[in-house]
């Protein structure tokens, strides 16, 4: 495997340097590096690896991948200049045809695609589901009580659904998910134990906006389950993707938080990336930023999952990917994600 992918790095970055045109560029950069590519098919492969596979040819394929991303920006670099040189020159044909603008991806989607991409390379499934959920799956089975304030109205779009769902209980009323931990049962009720999986998907709450708060934004839920599953491995996962995430070492501080669904509950915060920790709006000039809610999955969510709480344990996780864009981005204002300005999205 290791040397197929040497192979592939080769080949790839043979053809990256010999382009001559930003639209092969484009078709070189889906081929190896999109969501279909060759390489991203490797780094899904390897969640079928064992672990001391994944760990050298996890470690090598984001290497490969980290070199072919830095040979594309420079080949890409290296058109424009040449393109600039022809612009200066003596003539111009005005009447040609002018260059086609290409959309691209939403830093959002980015992001997610990159976290997909790690966490599959830890073994992890990416699952998705519903947006419109019922209660049940959103507060019940993450063990959320009738009188918890995550269910009051102003934290949470309840939907009118007597004439949309016939055979929705009338005591059961549906909701736009507050979080994507709604996947949790589900996934355990569907594959059982062990399990490692990430959910991420959109996500709305019922609140005021500022710079760091909006009603919609993406999440992502991670969930673990074994046996002898302790904090020391959640620990592991997070330092893992977000020093991959960032392309170096981020620091964080575990702080105790109270969840439902998790007991013990701890809370990730992550050194504010605006202003590195010297304090701005976004940090509320705490140096600060509350980035994930975590903890061990509480007896009761695994009840519900179908799962033996004496023999396995495990730990959930959820951040937002909005968030998380905003610090390795540096960006000062969260609604600027959804705004739709051209100005804005064009930077990425």
């Amino acid at each position: 495997m290791k040397n197929s992918l040497e192979q592939l790095k080769n080949k790839a970055l043979k053809e990256i340097r010999s382009s001559e045109t930003h639209d092969s560029l484009l078709k070189l950069e889906k081929r190896y590096l999109g969501r279909k590519g060759e390489v991203t098919k490797v780094l899904r492969s390897l969640k079928d690896m064992t672990a001391d596979e994944r760990k050298t040819l996890g470690k090598f394929a984001n290497k490969v991948k980290q070199e072919l991303t830095e040979s594309l920006e420079e080949t890409k670099v290296s058109l424009q200049e040449i393109a600039g040189e022809v612009i200066k020159g003596d003539w111009l044909d005005v009447t040609l045809p002018s260059e086609k603008k290409l959309g691209h991806l939403h830093p959002l989607s980015q992001v997610q695609y990159e976290l997909e991409d790690i966490f599959s390379s830890m073994g992890f499934m990416v699952l998705d589901g519903p947006e419109l959920e019922s209660e049940f799956y959103n507060f019940e089975a993450l063990n959320i009580p009738k009188d918890h304030p995550a269910r009051d109205m102003q934290d949470t779009f309840y939907i009118n659904s007597k004439s949309e769902n016939r055979n929705l209980s009338s005591k059961q009323k549906l909701v736009l998910r507050t979080h994507t931990s709604n996947l949790q049962v589900r996934a355990m009720q569907k594959y059982g134990a062990p399990l490692r999986a990430i959910f991420p998907g959109r996500v709305f709450r019922c609140e005021a906006t500022d710079a760091s708060h909006d009603t919609t934004f993406d999440q992502v839920e991670g969930l673990m389950i074994d046996e002898n599953i302790s904090i020391a491995n959640f620990k592991a996962v997070v330092e893992t993707f977000l020093s991959q995430i960032f392309n170096r070492e981020v620091k964080t501080r575990l702080r105790p938080g109270y969840f439902p669904f998790v007991e013990p509950g701890f809370e990730v915060d992550l050194n504010c990336e605006i202003c590195g920790g010297k304090g701005c709006r976004v940090c509320k000039n705490s140096g600060w930023v509350e980035f994930m809610g975590a903890g061990m999955v509480h007896p009761n969510v695994l009840k519900y999952g179908g799962i033996n709480s004496k023999k396995y344990t495990g730990f959930a996780f959820g951040f937002g990917i909005t968030r998380l864009v905003m610090m390795k981005y540096k960006i000062s204002d969260i609604r600027l994600m959804l705004g739709g300005d051209l100005r804005f999205l064009n930077q990425f």
